[in-house]
């Protein structure tokens, strides 16, 4: 049974970090495209990053890039997102998902299979 548990959220100031984690079983995490999405309170959700399946590319909203960092760790079926400088604008429930395709892309809606997702709180 393919199964995504999302973990990592919490509360944290601004400029802080905090580290996201997509762990997966029944299926090997590898083969396919992973995104972390976002959801904030009145918006719609927006994808934030993405990695390819297969040492495939990775790609990041504009509004991230530079300051996260998306990697998978094979050995673990797991897939992290690295959040560095956090502003209060990261704020939102953080999913997983996992599309059947290779090539990551931010269209919600192509995507699976999802996490059940974690808060992120980025406040003095």
């Amino acid at each position: 049974q393919l199964q995504l548990v999302d973990s990592g959220g919490g509360l944290v100031q601004p400029g802080g970090s905090l580290r996201l984690s997509c762990a997966a079983s029944g299926f090997t995490l590898d083969d396919y495209a992973i995104a972390w999405f976002r959801q904030a309170p009145g918006k719609e959700r927006e994808g934030v990053s993405c990695i390819s399946g297969s040492g495939g590319p990775t790609n990041y909203a504009n509004s991230v890039k530079g300051r996260f960092t998306i990697s998978r760790d094979n050995a673990k079926n797991t897939v992290y997102l690295q959040m560095n400088s956090l502003k209060p604008e990261d704020t939102g429930v953080y999913y997983c998902a996992v599309g059947r395709f290779r090539l990551c892309v931010f269209r919600w809606a192509s995507y699976d299979d999802w996490g059940q997702g974690t808060q992120v709180t980025v406040s003095s």
